[in-house]
């Protein structure tokens, strides 16, 4: 028997070939046969709702009013947010909103400035 490559996300032993590429049955993943880079994904690129690339310490803007999740308040559309910080998870900005404080934005409300 031949041994097949471990699934590069979940590491399952049990992966199994399907035409031109091989399948994870416990995470579902998928991968072709010939891919040379076998690691998980790199590096996650953030972007925002154009499809401008996020980094570190850029200001942008908000494109949506939303709203503060336990209080009245409000971020209108508008409302300019410098130096972001990304971070991995649901709402990938965390950054400061003069007037209301700290906060976490999802990056497909904002567009880069």
């Amino acid at each position: 028997m031949s041994a097949l490559p471990p699934c590069p996300k979940c590491n399952s032993e049990y992966t199994y070939e399907d035409g031109l590429s091989f399948v994870c049955p416990e995470c579902t993943h998928e991968w072709n046969k010939d891919s040379t880079d076998n690691s998980v994904e790199g590096e996650r690129v953030f972007k925002d709702a154009n499809g401008n690339v996020l980094v570190d310490g850029d200001t942008v803007t908000v494109i949506k009013d939303l709203k503060v999740k336990g209080s009245s308040l409000v971020v209108k559309v508008g409302t300019r947010v410098k130096n972001i910080r990304l971070v991995d998870g649901d709402h990938d900005i965390d950054c400061k909103i003069e007037g209301i404080g700290p906060m976490k934005l999802k990056s497909q409300f904002v567009k880069k400035i």
